[in-house]
């Protein structure tokens, strides 16, 4: 039996993945970019140097990007898509724009996708803006103890979003049966 693709990642694709402009959906100081930044920790509570995250995300109109250039950035078209490899701290940041809800009632959020060492393939999970609004079935379905780690906190720039892969703080993630879907 061979290995699927996402058995194959492993600790090696901050060689292969990264991309100028990657992390940078928009270029810092762009009239509304804000900066969507974290720190991925394991169980312990240690910083995990070797993971990268992703984001998708919804225009601030709502309109979920359609638009090409995720790897050739020109430095105008926002195609709601970035990639960000975290520093020898965990940390990662992204440049980018406000999500604006993708539904009427619906709250605003970045679907966010971790790649780490020691996972047979991605995880994903949301990162909703603070204070969410309306009516969400994901959101809603989450125990109340558990709901914060799927809520970023804002800050001076913009949101934080800190990402625990186990232990007490874990972040809560999602599964989508066949990767169908961010938007489901």
């Amino acid at each position: 039996m061979s290995a699927a693709p996402g058995q194959t990642v492993g600790p090696f694709f901050h060689l292969g993945l990264p991309y100028d402009g990657d992390a940078e959906l928009v270029p810092p100081g762009r009239t509304g970019a804000i900066r969507l930044h974290g720190t991925v920790y394991d169980g312990d509570g240690v910083p995990v140097p070797d993971a990268l995250i992703e984001i998708w995300q919804a225009a601030p109109d709502g309109r979920i990007p359609r638009e090409p250039g995720s790897i050739r950035r020109d430095g105008w078209t926002f195609t709601g898509f970035g990639r960000a490899a975290v520093g020898d701290d965990g940390h990662y940041t992204f440049s980018t724009l406000v999500p604006g809800p993708t539904e009427p009632g619906k709250p605003p959020f970045f679907a966010v996708a971790v790649f780490a060492r020691g996972l047979l393939d991605r995880l994903f999970t949301r990162a909703y803006l603070p204070a969410p609004e309306g009516t969400d079935a994901l959101l809603d379905a989450v125990a109340a103890d558990r709901r914060a780690t799927l809520i970023a906190t804002r800050d001076e720039t913009g949101y934080l979003f800190d990402i625990h892969l186990q232990g007490p703080r874990e972040t809560v993630f999602l599964s989508f049966p066949r990767h169908r879907g961010i938007w489901a």
